[in-house]
């Protein structure tokens, strides 16, 4: 898991997602824990833009918070 962005432009596109994309954080963290495994972060990224027409932005941000929310979940 890299840092994609300063956290304050990460936060800022977080809460821009449910405005630009009609679909609400936590439904876009069920959609990448329910949707295919890839190991690497631009494979998930890739895979969700494709799949789901998103801005690179929108796809990296949401990735890199579903990769923080799983990591603090194992050490948690």
């Amino acid at each position: 898991m890299s840092q994609v962005f300063s956290e304050e432009t990460h936060r800022n596109l977080l809460a821009r997602i449910p405005h630009c994309t009609g679909r609400e954080l936590t439904d876009w963290m069920r959609t990448v824990e329910e949707g295919p495994c890839f190991l690497r972060f631009e494979e998930k990224v890739s895979w969700l833009r494709g799949e789901h027409d998103l801005a690179y932005g929108h796809a990296k941000a949401i990735i890199h918070e579903y990769d923080l929310r799983r990591a603090a979940r194992r050490f948690g």
